[in-house]
C-alpha cells in the first residue's frame, strides 16, 4: 500500500511543479509597473493643447483691403480710370490779348485779285476763329454788329441801326464766358472798280479769305469755322474743305450756309459730301427759306450724320433770315451750332 501511495504524492508534487512554472512572475509591490499595451485609439495627453475646431479660410484672390481707421486712409482703387479728355487748343488760351478793334488785312486771291479783311481779335489768344463770308445783296459792312456780338468785347452797337443786323439789342446773349476771334472781308467786285467776276474767282477769294484768316496772330489754327449768306453761304463749306484738303496746320471745323445755291461754281452737294466725308464729319448747317427754290434745292442735295437743314417761311435769303420777329432765331441756332462746332458753352 506503501508504495501506490508514494507514487501519488510524486505525481502531484510533479505536476505542481509544472504549474508554478508556467504561471507568470507575480510583481511584487515595490517594482516598476509594466505599460499596458496600447488600446485601438490612443487618448492624447492631457497636457498637449487640443487644435481648434474651425478650420482657418484662406484668402481669397483679391484681398479686401481694410476699413480706414480714424486717420481716414484712403481705400486703394478697385480700378484705374483714365477719362476721355475733349480737344484742346493748341496752346493755353492766356488773358494778355490783342486790342479789341478791328484790323483792316490785306491780301491777294490765288490769280493775283488785292482783297479787303478785316480783323476782329478775341479777348484771349490763342483763340477760336469765325470766318463771316458777305452775301450778294452786300459787303462786309454788314457784320460788323455780329462780329462785335461772337468777339463779345463790348465794343458793339455803335452802328447805324438801318438793318436788323446791325442792331445788337435783340441778339441773345453771347455764350457766357466766350471770345471768338472773327475774319471779314469782301469778295470781288463789289465796289465800282470791277465790272465782272471771272470765272471761279469768287471760289478764289473764298479760299485766300479763309487760308489768311488761319494766319492771323492771335488765333488757334486748329480751331476755325466759317458762316456765310449767298455767295457766302457756298463759300463757307467751299473754303472748309478746301483748307482741310491743303494737309497744313490748319484745320476748319465746320461751316454754316444761310442761302446757299451753288453760287461759286461747286454744287453744295460736293461740299455736303467733301465735309460729311471726313473723320470725324465736320458740322455743316444749311438754312434756306421755303419758296427759295434755289436755296432749298442745294440745301435738299445731300445728307450726312453731322449734316443739318433749317427751313425758314416764304421766300427769306441770307441776312434776311436775322431779323427778330422770325422763327426759328438764325442767331440762337448760329450759338448752338457753335457750342457743337467748337465744343464750348456746354
Amino acid at each position: 500500500m506503501k508504495a501506490p501511495h508514494l507514487l501519488v504524492t510524486l505525481i502531484l508534487l510533479a505536476a505542481v511543479t509544472l504549474a508554478a512554472c508556467a504561471a507568470p512572475p507575480t510583481p511584487s509591490t515595490g517594482g516598476v509597473t509594466p505599460p499596458l499595451p496600447p488600446t485601438a485609439t490612443p487618448v492624447p495627453p492631457t497636457a498637449t493643447p487640443v487644435p481648434p475646431t474651425a478650420t482657418p479660410v484662406p484668402p481669397t484672390a483679391t484681398r479686401v483691403p481694410p476699413t480706414p481707421t480714424a486717420t481716414n486712409t484712403p481705400l486703394p482703387p478697385t480700378a484705374t480710370f483714365t477719362p476721355t479728355r475733349p480737344p484742346t487748343p493748341t496752346a493755353t488760351p492766356t488773358q494778355v490779348a490783342l486790342a479789341p478793334e478791328p484790323r483792316p488785312v490785306k491780301f491777294k486771291a490765288a490769280d493775283g485779285q488785292d482783297l479787303d479783311g478785316l480783323y476782329y481779335p478775341a479777348a484771349v489768344k490763342p483763340a477760336p476763329l469765325v470766318v463771316l463770308m458777305h452775301w450778294g445783296g452786300g459787303d462786309q459792312k454788314d457784320w460788323p454788329e455780329i462780329a462785335f456780338w461772337l468777339q463779345n468785347r463790348g465794343l458793339g452797337g455803335k452802328s447805324p441801326k438801318t438793318k436788323p443786323w446791325l442792331d445788337p439789342s435783340w441778339f441773345p446773349p453771347m455764350l457766357k464766358g466766350q471770345s471768338f476771334a472773327v475774319f471779314t472781308f469782301n469778295f470781288r467786285c463789289f465796289d465800282p472798280k470791277c465790272s465782272n467776276v471771272p470765272p471761279n474767282g469768287w471760289l478764289l477769294d473764298a479760299q485766300a479769305a479763309i487760308k489768311t484768316a488761319s494766319e492771323l496772330e492771335g488765333i488757334d489754327p486748329l480751331r476755325i469755322a466759317s458762316i456765310g449768306g449767298s455767295i457766302g453761304a457756298d463759300g463757307a463749306p467751299d473754303a472748309c474743305f478746301w483748307l482741310n484738303a491743303q494737309g497744313g496746320k490748319a484745320k476748319c471745323l465746320g461751316a454754316l450756309s444761310l442761302s446757299p445755291g451753288s453760287y461759286l461754281r461747286v454744287p453744295y452737294a460736293d461740299a455736303i459730301k467733301a465735309l460729311q466725308g471726313e473723320q470725324p464729319p465736320k458740322p455743316l448747317w444749311c438754312f434756306f427759306g421755303e419758296q427759295d427754290a434755289p436755296s432749298a434745292r442745294a440745301c435738299q442735295s445731300g445728307s450726312g450724320s453731322a449734316y443739318r437743314t433749317i427751313s425758314f417761311p416764304g421766300d427769306l435769303h441770307a441776312m434776311m433770315m436775322i431779323q427778330p420777329q422770325v422763327q426759328p432765331s438764325a442767331l440762337q441756332l448760329i450759338l448752338d451750332w457753335l457750342k457743337l462746332t467748337f465744343g464750348v458753352g456746354t
